[in-house]
């Protein structure tokens, strides 16, 4: 049975479409339940998204994230396999699966009766990609290449196109902090022109000779400045 349809195809290429509500945990839910809906067979589908050491999980159903969950604990199972191998695993039955027995019962009381798990290495990334079936044989050696192959592809575009998102975001809010920083510190000099009558330099002088004596940064240092001397204008008014 070929794994790959029109169907799974196009529902993953819109995985790659981002918003101001994408994040990684909205990629891998939407990966996961493509996957548990578009693959012949599959009745659930778990992502496990490995950065360093941080880790996102995500699966179509609760009774999954246990069973990723008991993988950790128990330090077996398919998933751990295929992500310290770097090869895809495949359990056609897991009651006539030895080698983890733990995991198998596990599974069972999971509903799970087979299993394939599927690493692909992004550029920043490991993501071990998990596929359920409640029939035994649901997943053949034949139809996962093509299946991978296309994984790989439609994943590695819909993360990079989140990270890349990302980065244009955190980029525009530290461009919009630094830009409130120099508002703020322009106005501390101009209180200080005006108080001792010296040019915009030496008053940027003092602001950081202050600054380092008390070991503040000068945006912080002359926004306390602006916020006493608009107080002051409070108090001189009322």
């Amino acid at each position: 049975m070929d794994m790959v349809t029109p169907v799974l195809a196009r529902d993953l290429a819109a995985l790659g479409r981002v918003s101001e509500e994408t994040s990684s945990e909205s990629v891998l839910r939407g990966l996961t339940t493509t996957l548990a809906g578009g693959v012949p067979g599959c009745a659930g589908g778990t992502a496990e998204l490995w950065r360093g050491e941080r880790l996102v999980v995500s699966a179509s159903h609760s009774e999954l994230v246990v069973l990723v969950d008991s993988e950790s604990d128990l330090g077996e199972g398919p998933s751990a396999e295929a992500r310290a191998s770097g090869g895809h695993v495949i359990v056609p039955d897991v009651l006539r699966d030895s080698r983890w027995p733990s995991y198998a019962a596990m599974a069972v009381r999971c509903g799970v009766r087979s299993v394939l798990a599927m690493p692909i290495t992004v550029e920043r990334a490991v993501l071990v990609l998990g596929l359920y079936g409640v029939r035994p044989g649901v997943f053949v050696a034949r139809g996962v290449p093509s299946l991978a192959d296309m994984l790989a592809e439609q994943v590695t575009v819909a993360l990079a196109n989140m990270w890349d998102y990302d980065e244009v975001r955190t980029d525009a809010a530290q461009m919009q902090e630094a830009l409130a920083g120099r508002a703020i510190i322009d106005q501390a000099k101009g209180i200080i022109m005006k108080s001792s009558g010296c040019s915009a330099e030496a008053a940027f002088d003092e602001l950081r000779r202050i600054s380092q004596h008390h070991q503040v940064k000068v945006v912080d240092l002359a926004r306390l400045l602006v916020d006493e001397h608009q107080r002051n204008r409070g108090r001189k008014r009322g």
